[in-house]
C-alpha cells in the first residue's frame, strides 16, 4: 500500500508537496483504515482530490503516473542521448531546475522509502531504503553517476551499475536485468494504473480475454499455469457481468468476437442488452459514450482489487454516474470487497461524497485533500483535517460555501456584459 507521495517541481507542482495516505485521527467509519503488516501505522485505501478547475489536482496523479513510468520505462524506452523527458514548472527558475518524486509503500511486510531527482539531461539523484523486520537499511543511493551501495543489497550490483545510463534509474535498469531484491520493488510500480487512452484500455482488453479464450481451449491440459489462466478468466467474466450489472446500462453479457483472420486486431467485443431476442449484441464502436466509459473503467478497476494495486482516476464523476461513483468508493473502503487493500485516488466535484444531509458521508475527513492556486500559479496540497471540521459539520455545504478553500470564484459570466440586451 501506497503511505506518503512527495513531489517538487512538476507541471503546476512548484514547491514539494505531499500526499500522505496515513489514517488521521478523526470520527468516521473505523473499519475503512487497513493495519498491514510491516507499517504500525493505518493506511487508507481511498483519497479524493478537490478543487477548483486548473487549480493542480489532476497534476497530483500526473506525478504519480510519471514516477511509475520512469521506474517501468525508462531503461528500456527512454532514448540513450535524449535527456530526462519531463514536464517542470512553467516558468521561472524552476523550468531548469531539477523535479523530485519519492514514494513510502509497504509490500509484502516490508517498508520502501525510493526517490529520484532527474533534470533535463541526467538522474541527479536517487535512493532506496528498506525497513526489513523494522529496521532501517540504506540499499543504494546515487548522485549523478557516483553510486554507493549498501551491505544488505546482494547480487550484481557493479554489472547493474555499468550498464545504467545516465538518464535511466538504476531501479529501472536492475528490474530490466531482473535481480531479485530490486526487481521485487521495481515491480511493485507495475501495480499503480493509471486511465489512460480508451484505445489503449481496449486494446488491453482484448490482450486479456484472448489469452484466456487460448487458455480455455486448452482446458485439458494438466499444466497447472493453464488451469490457474481459465480460472482467472472465469472470475474476469463474473466480475465484469457483476460490475455492469450494478451500472445498471441494461448489458446483461459481454464477449470477444473473434475475427477470421485470426488477428486479435481484427476482433470485436459485442455485449448484449436485455431483450427477448437472442440476436441483441451489439459491436462496442456502437454503443453509446457512457458505456463506453465504462468499460473503459472496468477493467483498471478489476485488475487494481485483484491484485491490490493502486488505481489513479482523473475525475470520478466523468468516468461514472454519482451514484456508481459512491459504489466504486464503498468497494475500496470496504475490506470484504477490498481484501488485498488496493487503494484509488481520484480528482473529483463531485460534492455527493462528501456526504449531505440525506445520507452519511461515503469518504471519511481525512480521505479529502484539496488543491488551490497561490499567487505565483502553484498548487498547494492540503488535506481538509487541517480545518478540524467538528463530526456534525455538514461538508458539502462547507465546501460549496468556500469554507474550506479550493473553490473557484466566479465573476460575471455573462458574454455580453452588464447592461447588454
Amino acid at each position: 500500500m501506497l503511505i506518503e507521495f512527495r513531489v517538487e517541481n512538476h507541471r503546476s507542482l512548484k514547491t514539494e508537496q505531499v500526499l500522505t495516505m496515513e489514517a488521521g485521527r478523526v470520527d468516521g467509519d473505523a473499519t475503512i483504515p487497513r493495519t498491514v503488516p510491516g507499517y504500525s501505522k493505518p493506511l487508507l485505501p481511498v483519497a479524493a482530490l478537490y478543487g477548483a478547475n486548473a487549480s493542480g489536482k489532476s497534476n497530483v496523479l500526473s506525478a504519480i503516473q510519471y514516477m511509475q513510468q520512469a521506474v517501468t520505462n525508462s531503461h528500456r524506452t527512454w532514448e540513450p542521448n535524449g535527456g530526462v523527458p519531463r514536464d517542470p514548472f512553467a516558468w521561472g527558475e524552476c523550468r531548469i531546475a531539477p523535479s523530485m518524486y519519492e514514494a513510502m509503500f509497504v509490500d509484502h511486510g516490508v517498508r520502501y522509502r525510493y526517490g529520484f531527482v532527474v533534470s533535463d539531461e541526467r538522474i541527479e539523484e536517487e535512493w532506496l531504503h528498506a525497513w526489513p523486520k523494522g529496521k532501517q537499511q540504506t540499499w543504494f543511493e546515487r548522485e549523478g553517476q557516483k553510486f554507493t551501495f549498501g551491505d544488505n543489497l546482494k547480487g550484481e550490483r557493479r554489472l547493474i551499475q555499468d550498464v545504467t545510463r545516465p538518464n535511466s534509474l538504476f531501479l529501472s535498469t536492475a528490474a530490466q536485468h531482473q535481480h531479485s531484491q530490486l526487481e521485487w520493488v521495481a515491480k511493485w510500480f507495475t501495480y499503480v494504473q493509471a486511465l489512460g487512452v480508451e484505445n489503449e484500455t481496449i486494446t488491453m482488453w482484448m490482450k486479456v480475454t484472448w489469452k484466456m479464450m487460448e487458455a480455455m481451449r486448452d482446458s485439458t491440459s494438466t499444466d497447472e499455469t493453464i488451469h490457474t489462466d481459465v480460472a482467472s478468466f472465469l472470475l474476469f467474466q463474473s466480475e465484469m457481468k457483476r460490475f455492469i450489472n450494478m451500472a445498471d446500462v441494461g448489458i446483461q453479457d459481454v464477449k470477444l468476437q473473434e475475427s477470421p483472420s485470426g488477428k486479435l486486431t481484427d476482433s470485436v467485443f459485442l455485449l448484449r442488452h436485455e431483450s427477448t431476442s437472442d440476436q441483441s449484441w451489439l459491436p462496442l464502436d456502437r454503443e453509446s459514450k457512457g458505456t463506453k466509459t465504462l468499460f473503459h473503467f472496468a477493467l483498471p478497476y478489476w485488475q487494481s482489487l485483484r491484485t491490490g494495486g493502486v488505481l489513479l482516476v482523473d475525475e470520478l464523476e466523468a468516468s461514472l454516474h454519482p451514484k456508481l461513483a459512491i459504489e466504486i468508493v464503498k468497494q475500496f473502503n470496504n475490506p470484504q470487497t477490498n481484501p488485498k487493500n488496493a487503494q484509488v485516488i481520484f480528482t473529483t466535484h463531485d460534492t455527493n461524497l462528501l456526504g449531505n444531509d440525506v445520507g452519511e458521508p461515503v469518504l471519511r475527513r481525512d480521505q479529502v485533500w484539496l488543491t488551490e492556486k497561490d499567487k505565483e500559479g502553484a498548487t498547494v496540497l492540503y488535506p481538509l483535517t487541517d480545518f478540524k471540521p467538528r463530526k456534525p459539520e455538514n461538508l458539502e455545504r462547507g465546501y460549496l460555501q468556500g469554507r474550506y478553500g479550493a473553490i473557484p470564484y466566479l465573476g460575471n459570466f455573462s458574454l455580453l456584459g452588464e447592461g447588454a440586451t
